[in-house]
């Protein structure tokens, strides 16, 4: 973050994709904020501060993921989501915690290479254009070391005459290749073949990561092998980019850079914490529960973990857990892990109000991303403004009476009320199509009368 955003800038960033829900934008901002300022202190007190890590608290689709998806982006921070429920006690079949670290290095190391590839892109352009116009028009034999004889007189000038010509036949061929005038000619290439040989080990679940390595050492044993392709020259530039660019990029920065990047800017967000909150008095699957939570807990609170890149310290990795907690509470967490988490914020369940504003208002609004659907055939889409009201209440009435699934609610709602549009927008080309109170409740009548019916459809 070399211009870090202040809070409340982090928060009018994020108010541009979710309705609402201030109280969690003030404290993820404060938190991502936190990060710069750690930066700046003396050195001997910047490795004792924590990072704030936080728990939201909320039903299921209010915004939890978003928000924090949204930081990351803003962050240009590597972002993993992973359910908590999918990690299982060490000895029991499921993914081992220190996955998740690994993940994220990979996503980081994955993030930087493309940053660089994109900085060296012009170069590998021009680097792809000289190779492609030697497999065109392959340059002039000069004499070598073997051949130090220097031309004199009417040799001379007829050695310079023919690679003038030679550079005048190229530039044209240049001209010719930038018009897109040789797209049709193909050209053969040397290129990696990246086929790795098949071989399946380790069956059991929780063993991918130790399958995967055995794969990459493998890969790396082998000596590379190259084929010849016969291809078009816009596939044949693109190839040649993209073997230039490897060659331009430095991997072991790359690697350095992406580690440093996760230890100081990593999230995860732990989603489902709840689904892992056993409670006291009871057996059985909550002895797995308790059980991930402490194999979490050294993550969170900071320790190494290896990975194919190198060793990742987690110390400051910014963890961002929700949950529904319907049935169990933070508190069912076990005490040493609810210290790791000193931020708490509910997020409120959202309102009709609310409905008409996240159809309405973000940058990505439902009804931003319809109309540009439907653009695509040349069907122009018109919502009323009391259609919309409509629309937000039938999806606030069907949360009520069904499960409160939150904004999702409107996914369903819309999808079932343009089926018909999306379904014939190739036969309404260059139509306009009104969407009124009467159509949204003639099209979601009877799904609305039957509540049984509801349930299934919406």
């Amino acid at each position: 973050m070399q211009q870090p955003l202040t809070p409340a800038e982090i928060v009018r960033e994020l108010d541009k994709f979710i309705i609402g829900q201030k109280e969690a934008k003030r404290m993820v901002a404060i938190a991502l904020r936190n990060r710069w300022r750690r930066q700046q202190v003396p050195e001997h007190l910047r490795d004792e501060i924590a990072p704030k890590n936080i728990i939201m608290i909320g039903p299921t689709g209010v915004g939890k993921t978003e928000i924090a998806r949204r930081l990351a982006r803003l962050a240009q921070s590597p972002f993993l989501k992973v359910e908590a429920s999918k990690f299982t006690e060490v000895g029991y079949v499921g993914r081992d915690v220190e996955s998740m670290i690994r993940d994220l290095t990979e996503l980081a190391v994955n993030m930087v290479r493309s940053e660089e590839l994109e900085a060296v892109r012009l170069k590998a352009e021009e680097l792809a254009e000289e190779k492609l116009l030697d497999i065109l028009l392959p340059p002039m034999r000069r004499s070598g070391p073997a051949q130090p004889r220097q031309l004199e007189g009417p040799e001379a000038r007829a050695a310079q005459e023919e690679a003038q010509r030679a550079d005048a036949t190229r530039e044209k061929l240049r001209n010719l290749l930038r018009q897109g005038a040789l797209d049709d000619r193909y050209v053969e290439l040397e290129v990696e073949d990246r086929s790795v040989p098949m071989i399946d080990i380790f069956a059991g679940a929780g063993m991918e990561e130790m399958d995967f390595n055995f794969r990459e050492m493998l890969s790396s044993m082998l000596p590379k092998r190259t084929k010849r392709r016969k291809v078009k020259i816009p596939e044949a530039r693109e190839l040649l980019i993209e073997q230039e660019s490897q060659r331009l990029i430095d991997m072991e920065k790359v690697i350095k850079q992406a580690l440093e990047r996760v230890e100081h800017s990593g999230i995860i967000f732990l989603d489902e914490i709840d689904k892992i909150a056993g409670r006291e008095g009871t057996h059985g699957p909550d002895v797995s529960r308790e059980g991930v939570q402490r194999d979490l807990l050294p993550i969170v609170e900071g320790s190494t973990v290896n990975t194919k890149y190198g060793m990742v310290k987690t110390d400051h990795i910014l963890f961002i857990a929700s949950g529904a907690f319907h049935v169990a509470k933070p508190s069912d967490l076990i005490p040493e892990l609810q210290g790791r988490f000193p931020i708490r914020v509910e997020l409120n369940s959202l309102t009709r109000e609310d409905f008409v504003r996240i159809l309405k208002e973000p940058e990505n609004a439902l009804i931003a991303q319809y109309k540009a659907l439907l653009a695509t055939e040349e069907v122009e889409l018109v919502f009323e403004d009391e259609a919309i009201e409509e629309i937000a209440q039938i999806a606030y009435e069907v949360n009520s009476r069904a499960e409160n699934i939150g904004a999702r609610r409107l996914h369903t709602v819309m999808e079932k009320l343009l089926s018909d549009v999306s379904f014939n927008a190739p036969d309404l080309k260059g139509q306009t199509i009104r969407i009124t109170r009467r159509y949204v409740r003639e099209t979601l009548s009877e799904i609305i009368q039957d509540e049984d019916l509801s349930r299934y459809i919406l």
